[in-house]
């Protein structure tokens, strides 16, 4: 066997990867398929070839794809699917895998984010916790609804557990180099989730929806200082950063799907959402590298509002500030 080109020196290398540094390799490949450490070993160094249930068991465990492994190329590519509800997956452990990949993302010593954004960016929404508290409370509703939710009306408070979890995420995603391309159908979705929520009645006090518009436009003037500077902060804080790693396009209308594109160390990962929130991610190199080249071409055909473009910037934001004013008049009209 080659082994520095081999299938399983690269599945090793993944879980490397993929592994908190205060963990011993050999120590998790030992209890995960139940086996001495020198077996494992044995294994690791590619002395031992694995056998198709070994290989199965690591796949499944680290979340890693085997066509990754071949370097399988074609018309096939196989994603991982998360989705909450889905055998008791839910929507905090949902968070806690996405901020421990963008843990890893951050870490990495190359590294960049494309995000094609038909709707506002998860990311975003954890930086006013009235934002966080009903977009979780709408996802819960419509998407996996039970018995508890159902029953019960929107009030602008978040778990602590989902609202810490958030925050991390936000502020280790704001400082990777990011480009993001927005529309100005981007925040329609949630205005009408609110405007959805508010004619059925599921605002425990009406003035919540009020005061959730008026958050709302506070968080796009927010976004509308971070491109002006090219770079995120939270807000309240003083504008630091590093110049030029927030890049946001304004296209017109070329974005149909919310699709992320990353790459660290030269290896690149697709994540494309689906049922509005779930995902599907793989790191297959082909459908990545169609996915990125595809994401340049929409770029190319955009207006970078980042930076420079104060004009246009300006421009695109009060469209969409006025179209939170006009749902905001259109519910405080009715009686």
């Amino acid at each position: 066997m080659n082994q520095d080109s081999s299938p399983q020196t690269a599945l090793f290398r993944m879980i490397r990867e993929r592994l908190a540094p205060n963990l011993s390799l050999v120590h998790e490949i030992s209890e995960l398929l139940d086996i001495s450490y020198d077996s494992a070993y044995r294994r690791i160094r590619c002395e031992k070839e694995l056998n198709v249930e070994e290989l199965r068991r690591l796949c499944y465990q680290y979340s890693i794809s085997i066509d990754s492994l071949f370097n399988l190329t074609g018309a096939n590519t196989v994603f991982q699917s998360r989705a909450i509800g889905q055998d008791g997956f839910t929507f905090y452990e949902y968070l806690r895998q996405l901020m421990g990949e963008i843990k890893v993302i951050h870490d990495a010593r190359e590294r960049y984010i494309i995000y094609s954004a038909k709707d506002i960016p998860l990311f975003h929404f954890f930086q006013f916790p009235e934002i966080a508290a009903f977009k979780v409370y709408f996802w819960h509703k419509a998407l996996f609804p039970s018995h508890d939710v159902n029953n019960k009306l929107f009030v602008p408070e978040i778990v602590g557990e989902l609202f810490d979890a958030g925050r991390f995420m936000m502020s280790t995603y704001s400082k990777i180099p990011t480009v993001e391309l927005w529309n100005e159908e981007t925040i329609t979705s949630i205005l009408r989730q609110i405007d959805y929520c508010f004619i059925s009645g599921f605002f425990a006090d009406r003035d919540d929806a009020f005061h959730l518009c008026d958050v709302l436009e506070t968080w796009v003037r927010h976004v509308q200082h971070q491109a002006e500077h090219g770079f995120r902060f939270p807000y309240g804080a003083d504008p630091v950063g590093i110049e030029d790693s927030y890049k946001l396009y304004y296209n017109e209308v070329l974005l149909s799907d919310n699709t992320i594109l990353v790459e660290m160390d030269g290896k690149k990962t697709t994540y494309l959402t689906y049922n509005i929130i779930n995902l599907l991610i793989t790191d297959n190199p082909d459908f990545c590298d169609q996915i990125e080249n595809s994401l340049r071409i929409v770029m190319q055909k955009s207006t970078l509002i980042s930076g420079t473009s104060a004009k246009e910037r300006n421009r695109f934001f009060n469209v969409l500030v006025d179209k939170i004013r006009k749902l905001k008049e259109s519910m405080e009209s009715v009686s």
